[in-house]
C-alpha cells in the first residue's frame, strides 16, 4: 500500500488545489497512470500513481492542499479496509494552560524591562535628512544595503507602511453600505490569480520608466504575408511574433543590460548570455508567461511552431512549470488582442525589462516629402531604472526598430 502525497513540485510551491480527479474512488489504476490534476500557482500538474492497485480517494475536488497531505492511497482490497476519507487539516493552534500562560506573560513582562543596547545606525547624511523630512524613525528600519546600511528606498518603504489608507484598516464588509451588501459577489481568487497578485506587488516595488516609439513595419508585413503562403500545409501558423523576437534578440546583444536581472541583496546586475524570451499568454484565470528558450538558436519557423504549441498547452491547462521558468526578458503582445495605441506593462520580476507590442495599423509616412501609406507598429519598453537609464532604453529601442525596418535583416531570417 502506498500514499499519493502532495510534495514540493519545485519553485518553492507549498500550496495547491485539487482541480480534477481523473479516476473514481475504488478504480483499478496502473503504475505511472495520471490519476489527479493539482493546480498550483504556476501550473496544473498531473500526478501519477506510484504503484498499481485500487485507489482510495482521501480528498475531494476543490480542496486546498498543503505539503505532505495524502491525496489518496493505493493498495489491495485487504490493505484498504478501514481507510477513511480525509480532509486537509489546518495546523491547530494549541492554547497553553493558565499556569503556563501566566509564566510566559511574566517572562515577557520581565524582558520588556531589560534595556537592550542601541544598534548602530549606518546611513549617509542625505538618508538621515530624508528620514527627518519624512518623519521616519531610523532605529526601526532594517537596512538592505551592505553591512546593514540604510538606503533611501528603505526609508521610503517604511514611510509607505505607516501611511495605510483608513479603509484598509477595516474589514471590507464594514465599508460597504448595508443597502449594498446583498448586491455584491465574493469571488475566491484562484491559485494563479493569487500568484499574479503577489508577482505584481513585487513588480510595483521596482522603480521603473517607459520608452515608447513607432516602427515602420511595412517590410515586416510584406514578408510575413509572403511567408504565410509558403507555410500553408506545414501545420505552422506564422505570425509577426517570431520575427519580433529575432529582432529583439539582436538588439539585446548590443544592449546586454536589458537581458539581465537585478540582485538587490548584493546590488549586482546579473547579465545573461542566453536568450530566454518570456511571452505573456492569456489563460482563463489570468496571464501565464511561457518561455521560448534559446531563442537566438531557433529559426522563425521553429519558434512559430513552439509558440503555437505553448499557447495550446496554456488553454488545455497542460503547461509544465519548466516551460514557464527562467526568462531573461518578456514580451507582452497587447496588439494580438486588438488593444490600445500605447501601454505601460508591468515588469516580470526578476527581469530588468518588458517589451509591449501594440496593434499594427495603417499610417501615413512621408518619403522625400511625398505622402505614403504603410504599416506602423507601436511598441514600449518598460525598464528597471536602477539597472538602466532612459538613454540606454532609447538605444535598445532604436536597435530593435532598426532590425524590423531592415529588409536585408528580415530576408535573412
Amino acid at each position: 500500500m502506498k500514499e499519493i502525497k502532495f510534495v514540493d513540485v519545485g519553485e518553492g510551491i507549498t500550496e495547491g488545489k485539487i482541480q480534477k480527479w481523473l479516476v473514481k474512488d475504488g478504480d483499478q489504476v496502473k503504475e505511472d497512470q495520471s490519476v489527479v490534476q493539482v493546480e498550483t500557482d504556476k501550473a496544473i500538474v498531473n500526478v501519477p500513481a506510484p504503484i498499481s492497485g485500487i485507489i482510495k480517494i482521501n480528498i475531494q475536488e476543490g480542496s486546498t492542499l498543503h505539503l505532505g497531505d495524502a491525496l489518496a492511497v493505493i493498495g489491495t482490497q485487504d490493505e484498504l479496509k478501514g481507510q477513511k476519507q480525509q480532509v486537509p487539516k489546518q495546523p491547530a493552534q494549541k492554547q497553553p494552560d493558565q499556569p503556563v500562560q501566566k509564566a510566559v506573560q511574566q517572562k515577557v513582562s520581565e524582558q520588556k524591562t531589560v534595556p537592550t543596547p542601541a544598534k548602530e545606525l549606518i546611513a549617509t547624511p542625505s538618508v538621515r535628512k530624508l528620514a527627518r523630512d519624512l518623519n521616519v524613525d531610523l532605529s526601526k528600519i532594517i537596512g538592505t544595503g551592505p553591512n546593514g546600511r540604510i538606503l533611501e528606498n528603505d526609508v521610503r518603504s517604511a514611510m509607505q507602511k505607516t501611511q495605510q489608507p483608513a479603509a484598509s484598516q477595516q474589514k471590507y464588509s464594514e465599508v460597504l453600505e448595508d443597502s449594498h451588501k446583498e448586491e455584491v459577489e465574493r469571488v475566491p481568487m484562484s491559485m494563479t490569480r493569487k500568484a499574479i497578485a503577489k508577482n505584481m506587488e513585487e513588480s510595483w516595488k521596482t522603480p521603473r520608466a517607459t520608452h515608447m516609439d513607432l516602427i515602420n513595419a511595412t517590410e515586416l508585413w510584406n514578408l510575413v504575408s509572403k511567408e504565410k503562403e509558403k507555410m500553408k500545409g506545414k501545420d505552422v501558423h506564422l505570425t509577426f511574433l517570431p520575427f519580433i523576437i529575432k529582432a529583439l534578440v539582436e538588439a539585446l546583444k548590443e544592449n546586454p543590460h536589458f537581458n539581465a536581472s537585478y540582485d538587490r541583496d548584493n546590488q549586482e546586475i546579473i547579465v545573461k548570455k542566453y536568450y530566454n524570451i518570456g511571452l505573456a499568454a492569456e489563460a482563463e484565470d489570468g496571464l501565464r508567461v511561457v518561455v521560448i528558450k534559446g531563442a537566438d538558436k531557433k529559426s522563425v519557423a521553429e519558434m512559430a511552431k513552439e509558440i503555437q504549441g505553448l499557447s495550446k498547452k496554456v488553454k488545455d491547462k497542460t503547461i509544465k512549470i519548466e516551460e514557464m521558468k527562467d526568462t531573461t526578458i518578456t514580451i507582452t503582445n497587447i496588439g494580438s488582442l486588438g488593444g490600445g495605441f500605447l501601454a505601460v506593462p508591468m515588469i516580470n520580476p526578476p527581469d530588468v525589462a518588458i517589451v509591449g507590442i501594440l496593434a499594427m495599423r495603417d499610417w501615413q509616412f512621408f518619403d522625400n516629402g511625398n505622402p505614403k501609406i504603410g504599416k506602423v507598429l507601436p511598441f514600449t519598453i518598460t525598464f528597471d531604472h536602477r539597472v538602466v537609464d532612459g538613454a540606454e532604453a532609447v538605444k535598445l529601442g532604436n536597435a530593435f526598430k532598426g532590425y524590423i525596418e531592415d529588409p536585408e535583416f528580415l530576408e535573412m531570417l
